[in-house]
């Protein structure tokens, strides 16, 4: 789906992902579920390209509902997959993230999020072999030059990936606008957070950045920019 010219979503607001198209080639931003391969080599082909075109992947963090097609395209085709070094551990499957609380759920989102996951092959997960550890301040020689902004708390290496030839910051899981459990909408704090505290404080760091889009691995994609952000998840938040 072309969310604007050269940024297009594959997935949907359970589960997204993200393709920034440029002149050198394309940059996937976090890989959703397994079965999201076909929305991805479907999304290429409508626009002239192939899987050959990917020049990398960058992950906002190690869960496992971001890693999807990763490791397919790192195996089978030679892409680069980077992720933040604290959370390197976790892509490669050497390190379980911890078991939070769930927190409030409803019964008919939560069915929805485990169908979805299940219908896009989210049960088995396969795991990043190789990885390239990035950290804080790294602008990567990627299509876009993606600049990686540290947001610990949702897990030690969550990361935004701030690409401002899109105008977009990728956050992964630093907030929602869907919660996956409940079916609320709007910006708020995302579920199965290591640490909530740290990650309200992170949000901080998104304030400064120059975005239209802002972008989260669950829910719609966010077109207010980032000014307000933070005290729209705080306020969800109740804090």
């Amino acid at each position: 789906m072309r969310l604007a010219p050269h940024l297009h979503r594959i997935g949907d607001d359970v589960v997204a992902a993200y393709l920034v198209v440029a002149p050198e080639g394309v940059l996937v931003v976090d890989a959703g579920l397994p079965g999201h391969w076909r929305q991805l080599t479907a999304e290429l082909e409508g626009l002239g390209l192939s899987v050959g075109d990917v020049r990398g992947v960058v992950l906002t963090h190690g869960d496992t509902d971001h890693l999807g097609f990763a490791e397919r395209l790192r195996r089978d085709h030679g892409v680069p997959v980077h992720v933040h070094a604290a959370d390197a551990a976790r892509a490669r499957g050497l390190e379980k993230a911890p078991s939070p609380s769930w927190g409030p759920w409803r019964p008919g989102p939560t069915v929805g999020f485990l169908v979805n996951t299940a219908r896009h092959g989210g049960l088995r997960t396969t795991y990043v072999r190789e990885v390239s550890e990035v950290h804080d301040g790294d602008v990567l020689d990627l299509p876009g030059s993606p600049r990686v902004v540290g947001l610990p708390g949702h897990s030690p290496g969550s990361i935004a990936v701030h690409v401002p030839s899109v105008s977009a910051v990728f956050v992964g899981d630093a907030l929602t606008t869907r919660h996956v459990l409940t079916g609320r909408r709007g910006p708020q704090p995302a579920p199965f957070t290591d640490d909530p505290a740290q990650a309200l404080a992170s949000l901080d760091r998104l304030a400064g950045l120059d975005a239209t889009w802002v972008l989260p691995g669950h829910g719609a994609p966010w077109g207010g920019g980032t000014a307000a952000l933070a005290q729209e998840v705080r306020a969800a938040a109740g804090r």
